[in-house]
């Protein structure tokens, strides 16, 4: 167990030493300083390396989510290290692009100036990851603070233990040290750090902590991303295939056995709609994980003793359960479970599930689900199943989340393209794709100007002796206008009208010399 202050340390071969904190941020922040992190071809060595250090280490990585959550290998590829290699590949892909300065439009004002959107890092930035994906919460984070220029330091959740054990050993052996650390500990190490100055603090986790980092980050006025979590609703009515949409369901709830900010946490429905979902759900239950579910490799187990009985209590009345219910406590083991008869008011509907345990409310529209939904914090993610255009367009436009998916579960989380984030409660901010290099991005504003005398003859009016005239001159040229085409291409137009004149000035000086020799 390690005491206050205490951290291990990589040159000590996992020896307990002191950390001193503000040094070690100073190192960073001596690193970042030293100008070694803004050229890109460092950025993308050191992405390419992250990416060597995951197929490299594939089976190492099994091995430690396999002791920390009984986690099978093929969640482990799927989840983590597949996951986290494609962000990466797309990362490599476009980093260029991203990184390179933007040339916005102009207005006429500033015609003759150049305008521009520089890409800064922000510095030393903080990553805090999770404990239920220990690999892609803390290395997508990374990867972002690394593609935008910045040193980072994370922080793996002790809770993870063996696959904390593994970032803080294999990090140093492919990444350069002085740019990008980790720091081993619990909630001691966690609190010390936050007292120290940061450039940008991203944390995955609950909102309890969530609050705690966000006002550690108002000490300094630093920016944060929060990735929270919440309670994230399905509602299903009666229009759907309800043979795909139970196994989409269920699937969004096994998983990780349920341990996934954004999995399912509780369904509304009608009365009918669940007499066939947990028709249907005892069918596929029986199909994925057969008559013992405990003695199948596929389920993972409950990270703590602790997590486990808070779930547990939530199943204390039998007659609640419609299917599972089933617990070993030696193994931290619970089964695919579904309630029923739940009322808002009882103990599993006032946090975040964070578990197998699927309770039923029932609702008798769409319109009652919205005030469900609406009457509680802003979740993390919004699931719909229905074939009714109307009924998804109501609730969508109707409630506030994080993100929506309709008739499927947690698959937006695969779509580069798409931020990634909470609203509220479930957190601020937004990653994945491009909105990873965006998130660790200050986007510097730009106006560089020169002496051009026209451009002076334009704007003297901002100058004294101050007239009305001048003022009427000055609002005509900050206008703001409807960019049109011809401002963006007006260079071009004005050099081939240059071209013109100097072709049409040529040939009537040929003309002329021509005519010129024939007099002689």
């Amino acid at each position: 167990m390690q005491t206050a202050d205490l951290a291990e340390s990589p040159q000590t071969n996992d020896k307990q030493v002191p950390i001193n904190y503000p040094e070690l941020v100073q190192q960073s922040r001596d690193a970042f300083n030293s100008g070694k992190t803004r050229p890109l071809e460092w950025r993308i060595k050191q992405i390419k390396q992250l990416m060597r250090m995951l197929t490299e280490n594939s089976s190492e990585i099994v091995a430690a989510l396999a002791s920390d959550l009984h986690r099978c290998k093929f969640e482990t590829f799927a989840l983590e290290i597949d996951y986290t290699i494609q962000e990466i590949k797309y990362m490599l892909m476009n980093i260029k692009e991203w990184s390179a300065t933007e040339k916005p439009p102009k207005s006429l004002a500033n015609f003759f100036d150049g305008v521009e959107i520089r890409k800064d890092p922000y510095g030393v930035v903080l990553v805090m990851g999770a404990w239920n994906y220990p690999v892609q919460l803390n290395l997508l984070p990374m990867m972002g603070a690394i593609a935008a220029g910045n040193c980072v330091i994370v922080k793996p959740s002790e809770i993870a233990t063996a696959t904390a054990k593994y970032l803080y050993e294999t990090i140093p052996k492919y990444l350069d040290t002085d740019c990008c650390r980790v720091i081993m500990g619990g909630v001691s190490e966690t609190t010390e750090l936050l007292k120290q100055r940061f450039d940008y603090i991203f944390y995955t986790g609950s909102s309890t902590i969530g609050k705690i980092v966000r006002k550690a980050a108002n000490e300094f006025l630093t920016p944060v991303t929060l990735e929270l979590g919440g309670k994230s609703p399905v509602y299903i009515d009666n229009t759907v295939d309800m043979a795909m949409a139970a196994k989409r369901i269920l699937w969004g709830k096994c998983v990780n056995v349920g341990q996934t900010c954004i999995a399912p946490d509780y369904m509304l429905c009608t009365p009918e709609v669940q007499s066939k979902f947990i028709e249907e759900a005892k069918k596929i239950l029986q199909e994925w994980y057969g008559d013992n579910p405990r003695e199948n490799p596929d389920l993972a187990r409950i990270i703590t003793d602790k997590h486990y009985q808070r779930l547990v209590n939530y199943i204390n009345d039998k007659t609640k359960i419609a299917i599972g219910g089933d617990v070993n406590p030696a193994e931290k083991f619970i089964s695919p479970t579904i309630l029923t008869d739940v009322k808002s008011t009882d103990s599993i509907m006032q946090e975040e599930i964070f578990g197998p345990i699927l309770p039923i409310i029932n609702v008798n529209n769409a319109y009652e689900a919205i005030n469900f939904i609406n009457s509680r914090e802003k979740p993390l993610a919004l699931y719909i199943f229905s074939k009714d255009k109307e009924t998804l367009s109501l609730i969508i436009n109707n409630t506030s989340s994080g993100s929506v998916v309709a008739n499927d579960v947690i698959l937006h989380a695969a779509v580069e393209t798409l931020p990634f984030g909470g609203v509220g409660y479930s957190g601020m901010g937004a990653y994945h794709g491009k909105f990873t290099f965006d998130t660790f991005t200050h986007k510097k504003g730009c106006l560089i100007r020169n002496y051009n005398k026209v451009a002076e003859i334009l704007a003297k009016s901002r100058f004294p002796p101050y007239s009305d005239e001048n003022l009427k001159i000055l609002r005509r040229l900050l206008e703001r206008r409807p960019s049109l085409p011809i401002i963006k291409y007006l260079p071009y137009i004005l050099m081939f009208g240059l071209g013109v004149l100097a072709t049409v000035g040529f040939k009537a000086a040929m003309k002329e010399f021509n005519y010129s020799e024939k007099q002689l």
